[in-house]
């Protein structure tokens, strides 16, 4: 079976990345991820309380979207408290000429977004509840 095909396989190595660095690159979209593009009313509170945690945890928190209208993310991730260390960049430590952003773990509401969620989730559980 293929290594991420394996129940918890993908838990597990963002549990082993953050504890061998005290920190993980979380990427995240934008538009019905974070912001309610299609005005359906969603206020998309759990994935930003998401967020806030992990960045509390000294997680870098990346913006990865193809929405082109900087000023008004920027605007809007300040106005909602949503963490947003970079825009559509990777991280300071990361130098590639890659457009591919570098990332442990993306939450897109068009990648899988429940399962990143839902380890992501766990992860700050246990961590918080290690450093008790």
């Amino acid at each position: 079976m293929d290594e991420y095909l394996i129940p918890n396989a993908s838990f597990l190595r963002l549990y082993d990345e953050y504890k061998k660095y005290k920190s993980l690159v979380i990427a995240y979209d934008f538009d019905n991820t974070v912001y309610d593009f299609h005005n359906k009313g969603y206020l998309y509170q759990n994935v930003i309380t998401l967020l806030q945690d992990l960045h509390s945890l000294g997680c870098i928190c990346i913006c990865f979207t193809a929405n082109e209208n900087e000023h008004f993310i920027k605007d809007y991730c300040r106005e909602k408290r949503i963490p947003l260390d970079k825009l559509n960049e990777n991280p300071d430590f990361f130098k590639s000429n890659s457009k591919k952003i570098y990332y442990n773990a993306f939450l897109d509401d068009r990648a899988g977004l429940y399962q990143t969620y839902q380890e992501l989730t766990l992860l700050v559980k246990l961590i918080k509840n290690e450093n008790k």
